[in-house]
């Protein structure tokens, strides 16, 4: 059987441009190159300032507590005073109504 027209005999030619593929490659090696160095840097600004609001996050938190340690002595203070407010008021009471200082001692000491 005769063989057809363009035989698969004949050597192939390689019209590849090398030299073309190599730098359009080398671009985008370089291109790739500077955005990982870009969000490398974003990463570490980002970081830094995950760690300064960390920081002021844990100031605010000691800041918060010592205020409200502050506000329960106070609170207490408070209601201490207003105890001793209220047994003043009971005595003065207890004297206009009669009672003598002995009876008023054995309250004072309640």
């Amino acid at each position: 059987m005769p063989r057809t027209k363009g035989s698969k005999n004949k050597p192939k030619t390689v019209t590849a441009d090398f030299a073309t593929q190599i730098a359009e490659k080398q671009s985008a090696k370089e291109a790739l190159t500077a955005e990982i160095a870009s969000i490398t840097a974003n990463i570490d600004t980002l970081k830094a300032d995950l760690k300064e609001k960390k920081t002021a996050l844990k100031k605010a938190e000691k800041e918060v507590a010592t205020l409200e340690s502050k506000k329960t002595k106070a609170d207490a203070k408070a209601a201490e005073e207003a105890k001793k407010i209220e047994a003043e008021a009971v005595l003065k009471k207890l004297l206009a109504s009669g009672m003598s200082a002995d009876e008023n001692s054995v309250v004072k000491n309640i």
